[in-house]
């Protein structure tokens, strides 16, 4: 057997030796009939006997050269074709894995992995859908409508005020003024260059020229915001020997969710250096402290200066006085509470190098109106509610703040010119927001302003007294409270005479 296998494969071997000759020789007779003769005796293609000169030769190259360039192209385009069609197809390969991803972990969230365009304008077109734009939404009550703000060109009229801000005012934030900005441009754009589907008509002006519109052709326009979807624009225009408005939605869809980081942040070994600057207040210290040993806090250190006193001054003293390298400062006043999550907020929204912690306290009012109904004012512990009657956000204070030293004494601490208690805050604020580092301004739950009589001083000027007296009322009482001691006489007058209606229907 292995004899016969043997003669086998030797047979095979030389008959594929000789396919392989044959081949070669017919490969040679087929070069030798379609190369140019070497010999220029012989005669060449054409008519026999004719022979050709050097001017024949050179127009056969030419023509074969320019036969292989021509080939060349056509091979060059269609490699070109053929990339073009391999890029198309792996494109649409992962734009079929990325929904394939997406429909299996049921969430809209693509991380930083790359959408291609038509994705993206996919999932934008669907906020539209899904906002409260063309259709309404059903509400479990009348406080669930997401109002609109409306503006004009020079003024924003807004529902959410705080206590910095007006019914009417001209839009501070550049933000702000920048979008408005844009969407009226963008609204004009619109009118002037209407799209096919546009439901308006071309119109003519006086002289059958277009007629286009700007900015003082915009009445007024209302905008609103829905948090997870996109901000609504409408838009209204009118010119002034016309009787008809141009109206004009906008819609600027947020887009999905992307991750910028995920980090782990220790603060185990992160210690805090509370400065308190203090003048006289002894009570209000003796509260501070006791609120303050109660979260097993240590290591005090009293610094005292014989001097006119100036909060920014002690601050400054206080933040210096520190020589243990790099720390973070909480800048407290003596009738703040906070609690031990706040100072984990601290320690997680200031960064060296990055971001300052600036947080809105929670300022609470007068306990003895807030709580007249009862006999005594319950314990400052108990006091410690976020209620509309009990307080306010104290958005217009920037007193309380958390940054580190370095940051601190980068930026020139306080301003030693400013005297007595007040506005030494707001320069250091303003120090950072003209800078680079990151300001991090959040109303947060566990620090509170405790009410203290605030004093108006005889030496005053009446636009002086004027104002404190207004910042008293401020921090005195809400609104509705206020309202209930003004109206006193005339409640007192109704209650007295439905006790009498009563009495005199009992006796009859």
């Amino acid at each position: 057997m292995p004899r016969r296998g043997l003669i086998l494969q030797t047979r095979t071997h030389w008959l594929l030796l000789g396919l392989a000759l044959l081949c070669s020789l017919v490969l040679f007779l087929y070069l030798l009939e379609c190369a140019p003769q070497t010999d220029g005796n012989a005669p060449l293609p054409g008519v026999i006997g004719e022979n050709y000169g050097k001017e024949y030769y050179q127009a056969l190259l030419q023509e074969q050269e320019e036969h292989y360039q021509t080939r060349a192209t056509s091979l060059k385009r269609q490699i070109a074709q053929l990339k073009q069609e391999l890029q198309e197809m792996s494109e649409k390969m992962r734009s079929l894995q990325e929904r394939k991803n997406i429909g299996a972990n049921g969430i809209g969230y693509q991380g930083n992995k790359e959408q291609t365009p038509s994705d993206l304008l996919e999932f934008l077109h669907s906020q539209i859908d899904k906002a409260e734009v063309s259709r309404g939404a059903k509400l479990p009550s009348e406080y669930g409508v997401i109002p609109f703000e409306s503006f004009t060109l020079m003024k924003v009229f807004q529902l959410e005020m705080g206590l910095t801000r007006h019914p009417e005012e001209k839009p501070v934030r550049k933000d702000k003024r920048d979008e408005l900005v844009e969407v009226i441009e963008a609204g004009l754009e619109v009118i002037n260059n209407p799209d096919e589907d546009d439901e308006q008509e071309d119109e003519d002006g006086p002289l059958g020229e277009k007629m286009i519109f700007n900015e003082n052709d915009f009445i007024e326009g209302y905008y609103r915001t829905e948090r997870d979807k996109g901000t609504q624009y409408e838009l209204f225009f009118k010119k002034a020997d016309l009787m008809e408005y141009r109206h004009v939605t906008l819609f600027r869809p947020f887009g999905p969710l992307m991750k910028v980081k995920s980090e782990m942040i220790d603060i185990t070994r992160s210690i805090i250096n509370i400065i308190v600057p203090l003048a006289e207040r002894t009570e209000a210290f003796v509260q501070f402290m006791q609120n303050f040993s109660e979260s097993n806090f240590h290591n005090y250190t009293l610094v005292s200066l014989n001097e006119e006193f100036n909060r920014g001054r002690g601050l400054n003293v206080g933040a210096r006085a520190w020589d243990k390298g790099e720390v973070l400062m909480f800048f407290c006043d003596v009738d703040i509470y906070f609690s031990a999550e706040f100072l984990n907020s601290c320690r997680l929204n200031a960064e060296p190098g990055k971001k300052v912690f600036y947080p809105v306290v929670f300022s609470l009012y007068n306990p003895a109106i807030v709580y007249a109904s009862q006999d005594v004012p319950p314990p400052v512990e108990q006091q410690l509610v976020h209620k509309k009657d009990s307080g306010f956000w104290r958005d217009f204070g920037f007193g309380m703040t958390c940054q580190y030293r370095s940051d601190f004494l980068t930026i020139g601490g306080f301003d030693m010119e400013v005297k007595g208690w007040g506005g030494e805050d707001v320069h250091l604020y303003r120090k950072y927001l003209h800078g680079d580092l990151i300001v991090i301004r959040t109303p947060v739950p566990g620090l509170f302003h405790l009410w203290h009589e605030k004093r108006c001083a005889d030496e005053l000027t009446p636009e002086q007294y004027r104002m404190c007296i207004q910042s008293k009322a401020m921090n005195e009482a809400s609104h509705s409270h206020l309202g209930m001691l003004v109206f006193r006489e005339e409640i007192e007058m109704h209650l007295h005479k439905q006790a009498y209606r009563t009495n005199s229907e009992a006796v009859g």
